[in-house]
């Protein structure tokens, strides 16, 4: 029994250590990296200098319109100095932006919400395919997985869109929304009434 301890721990101090708390996922919007919440306990936690991040991840965003989106990956050193990884916007964000709607369908598989055309999903792709982990991936293979993530946000894929009947089409979706919205106050304030 003595032997196989000591092989054991001669084992363990062979092996090196694996820390996995030194990875940070987080979307940061650009250009507006402040050292409040959320962003600066998540980034106090590990010891990073949160005001000059904030400056860095600033600096590196400033071609980007303030406000858009970004999927960052943080990656911690030992000496509280940090890898920063910028993605590009999330494929929503781009699908949304196409569309021309400020929001996805309540209920994706019922009601649709907007319409774009191939082109749009090939461009989006185009820009998705220069994402890290989508690098090595096939375009044709992002192309249908933008399909897919439209028709989850219930944003409807055609071959060609007729720009009047799209701006109804759009009109008629607005009267909708609100519909939805009035639906939605009412239900939290029959809520609160119940407390």
């Amino acid at each position: 029994m003595s032997r196989a301890g000591s092989k054991m721990r001669t084992m363990k101090k062979m092996v090196e250590k694996v820390n996995h708390g030194n990875f940070i996922r987080t979307n940061i919007p650009a250009g507006m990296a402040v050292p409040g919440p959320p962003l600066g306990p998540q980034l106090g936690q590990h010891g990073i200098n949160i005001a000059s991040f904030c400056k860095d991840f600033n600096a590196r965003t400033a071609n980007y319109i303030d406000g858009v989106p970004l999927p960052c990956r943080i990656t911690v050193k030992s000496d509280r100095s940090y890898d920063l990884v910028i993605h590009n916007p999330p494929a929503t964000f781009f699908l949304r932006q196409a569309a021309g709607v400020q929001r996805g369908a309540m209920e994706p598989g019922i009601e649709t919400c907007g319409r774009v055309t191939l082109k749009h999903i090939y461009e989006i792709a185009k820009i998705k395919s220069q994402d890290p982990p989508l690098q090595l991936t096939p375009l044709k293979q992002i192309c249908e997985m933008m399909i897919g993530i439209a028709h989850s946000c219930g944003i409807e894929v055609v071959r060609v869109l007729d720009p009047e009947e799209y701006g109804e089409f759009l009109e008629e979706r607005k009267l909708v929304i609100e519909e939805q919205l009035k639906e939605l106050q009412e239900k939290k304030e029959a809520k609160l009434l119940r407390k």
